[in-house]
């Protein structure tokens, strides 16, 4: 793993955004392969000692994932991304909610929308992702909840697929 890879993550308040820009080691290809397919997704997209396990997910403009995050004592949280947009190998785009088992969507919690770019460079790929809430205690609140450190995590480990 490279130590010297660009991580940014920005909070935006006044756009209720969080920024995120993520440098990996790998082809765009890996990269894309792995924010896609849920049998790679699954294996990195937890913070640990959590893990990711999808019961379905259909990678196509108006499919969606469902999956939970796993935790050590057998706790399972719940998450679904519709996607809304798909440019192969360049940008897809989803709307983010947690839900129970079955996808029904828990209307307590803030749901995001996601914008996920894959940009090839010489010898890596950067991943700028932009995260918007429509509210911005929505966006406190997941923050609250953690979201930079289990993300910043299991961003962490997905350079260790490649």
């Amino acid at each position: 793993m490279r130590t010297n890879l660009l991580f940014d993550f920005t909070v935006d308040k006044e756009n209720k955004t969080v920024h995120v820009i993520r440098q990996f080691a790998a082809t765009n290809t890996d990269v894309w392969n792995a924010f896609t397919q849920p049998e790679i997704l699954d294996q990195w997209w937890a913070p640990q000692p959590w893990v990711s396990k999808t019961k379905s997910m259909d990678f196509r403009v108006g499919g969606r994932r469902l999956y939970a995050m796993c935790g050590p004592e057998g706790e399972e949280h719940w998450a679904l991304a519709d996607y809304t947009s798909i440019t192969p190998q360049a940008n897809f785009q989803h709307l983010d909610a947690f839900c129970d088992a079955y996808g029904n969507i828990n209307t307590k919690f803030p749901r995001s929308a996601w914008n996920v770019d894959f940009i090839a460079q010489t010898d890596s790929t950067l991943v700028d992702i932009q995260i918007k809430h429509e509210k911005l205690s929505d966006l406190e609140k997941i923050i609250e909840m953690g979201f930079k450190e289990g993300f910043t995590i299991a961003l962490n480990s997905l350079d260790y697929l490649f």
